[in-house]
């Protein structure tokens, strides 16, 4: 009885923390491993320009599952399909980006169609290139940071992290289609809300610039982030 209070309150806590440390810093393969160049026009980039003959011999890990060297793959589609997925349903997530990609293409074709010769040329037709547009159209500079100072928290505008950047952009971008709500299906809209962040409209954009408003209105605080 003894023994098993002792365990309880002076050993376990101690082997828990250690474990938790343990699994923390835990990895398959060190840092010395460098990440896989797999898309082939970036493999002849890196061949031409730092002599790739010098990779051969290190240590390189494995690319994951959705790493192709396929002209197909492109890594903001994986990405946006991700953030669309909820509860690990991927393969339902697959089926909404590519509905919303052919909705994209109809919408697109139909407006090529009923445009003049000289306008024809600005309309894009490629789906992922109006992703493209539309994330980058979304991407924020700045974003508001809470620092305590004195017992008082202030909202701080700090710039954005690039991985940061893209995940506002994108969850802009679904949770204004998902505000529509059942009314229409979510490829129709999503579809429409790309168009339109594409050329800088649309609830996702007008995200973005109020953002920056209020970073703007809290300029006055920005040297916080050096105190």
């Amino acid at each position: 009885m003894w023994f098993a209070k002792t365990f309880n309150s002076l050993i376990l806590p101690d082997l828990r923390y250690n474990l938790v440390n343990e699994i923390q810093f835990y990895s398959v393969f060190s840092p010395t491993y460098k990440k896989p160049i797999y898309g082939k026009e970036n493999q002849k980039v890196f061949f031409e320009r730092y002599k790739g003959k010098n990779i051969l011999r290190s240590k390189i890990k494995p690319s994951s599952s959705s790493e192709t060297c396929s002209e197909f793959y492109d890594a903001l589609v994986c990405k946006f399909t991700n953030h669309i997925m909820r509860e690990g349903k991927k393969q339902i997530a697959k089926k909404l980006v590519a509905d919303t990609f052919e909705n994209i293409k109809i919408m697109q074709l139909q407006k090529y169609y009923n445009a003049s010769l000289d306008n024809q040329k600005n309309i894009i037709l490629d789906p992922k290139k109006i992703l493209h547009e539309a994330v980058n159209n979304c991407l924020p500079i700045l974003h508001l940071q809470k620092i305590m100072k004195v017992k008082l928290s202030y909202k701080v505008p700090v710039p954005v992290d690039k991985n940061r950047a893209v995940f506002l952009s994108m969850n802009w971008l679904i949770k204004a289609a998902q505000d529509k709500g059942n009314a229409e299906k979510f490829g129709d809209v999503m579809a429409q809300e790309l168009i339109n962040a594409a050329q800088n409209k649309g609830k996702a954009v007008k995200k973005m610039y109020d953002l920056h408003k209020q970073c703007e209105a809290n300029r006055a605080y920005a040297h916080y982030r050096w105190i």
